[in-house]
């Protein structure tokens, strides 16, 4: 006599594969809702909650009023969430600081503010027509007035308006700069009148610069003449130099 046939759904196996099936649609709904969940309160403990918020505002690179002007400037309340803090825009404020060359802020988790400024190193020192005394940098930009020039570095004289100018400037830097110590410790009298005119003495003779262009070939010009005592020497144009009064002739060194 053969065995009673057994329905699939008496089989234990087959009823707890089914339960299975049944069930997997909720456990994936409540696995979206717990990773959502886990989304939301972490976005909420970054963007909103005090956890992450702003404690503190570092800043390095400047010092003394400068460093508390930059502070100033930051203008994010402690508190603020560092997440939504909108850096490029303290970057924006603390550039207006004229002594700032170059600043970056960064966040630093889990609640500092870290704002690196590099400061503008003066290059010369401008007499205005007005008399006052403006700091320049090397790249030509004036930022900052003072009473009395820093150490160690060159007055220049403006003789007008137009030896205020950026590219005036950049003149009289192409001249700061490439002398070496050596002449630069000669030096004194320093005038700009235009950006094509650059003029100085060194020792007992006065030199013609003129513009920025040529610095380098105007500077080995220069020693090659200085030998002959010359009263002037004119290099602002290099291809054709001159030299006047003296115990020698005008000559152009040989090239």
């Amino acid at each position: 006599m053969s065995a009673p046939t057994r329905h699939p759904q008496a089989d234990p196996r087959f009823r707890e594969r089914a339960l299975q099936r049944r069930r997997r649609p909720w456990l994936r709904v409540l696995w979206t809702f717990v990773a959502v969940a886990v989304v939301a309160g972490l976005a909420w403990v970054v963007l909103f909650s005090p956890v992450l918020a702003v404690r503190s505002v570092e800043v390095t690179g400047v010092s003394g009023a400068d460093r508390a002007a930059v502070t100033d400037l930051v203008r994010v309340p402690s508190g603020t969430p560092l997440a939504r803090v909108d850096v490029e825009a303290v970057e924006q404020r603390v550039r207006t600081r004229s002594t700032v060359a170059e600043v970056s802020v960064e966040r630093g988790w889990p609640s500092t503010l870290r704002v690196r400024t590099v400061s503008r190193a003066p290059a010369l020192v401008l007499r205005n027509p007005q008399g006052q005394l403006e700091v320049v940098d090397a790249t030509g930009i004036s930022y900052e007035t003072v009473r009395t020039p820093p150490p160690g570095v060159p007055l220049v004289r403006a003789a007008s308006s137009k030896g205020t100018t950026k590219e005036a400037l950049e003149a009289a830097l192409s001249m700061v700069q490439v002398l070496p110590p050596d002449l630069g410790r000669q030096v004194s009298a320093i005038e700009v009148s235009t950006a094509n005119l650059v003029s100085f003495t060194l020792g007992g003779t006065e030199v013609v610069w003129g513009g920025a262009d040529d610095a380098p070939r105007k500077l080995a010009i220069l020693r090659a003449l200085l030998p002959t005592k010359p009263e002037v020497i004119d290099v602002s144009a290099p291809d054709t130099p001159v030299t006047r009064g003296g115990p020698s002739p005008s000559a152009s060194p040989s090239r």
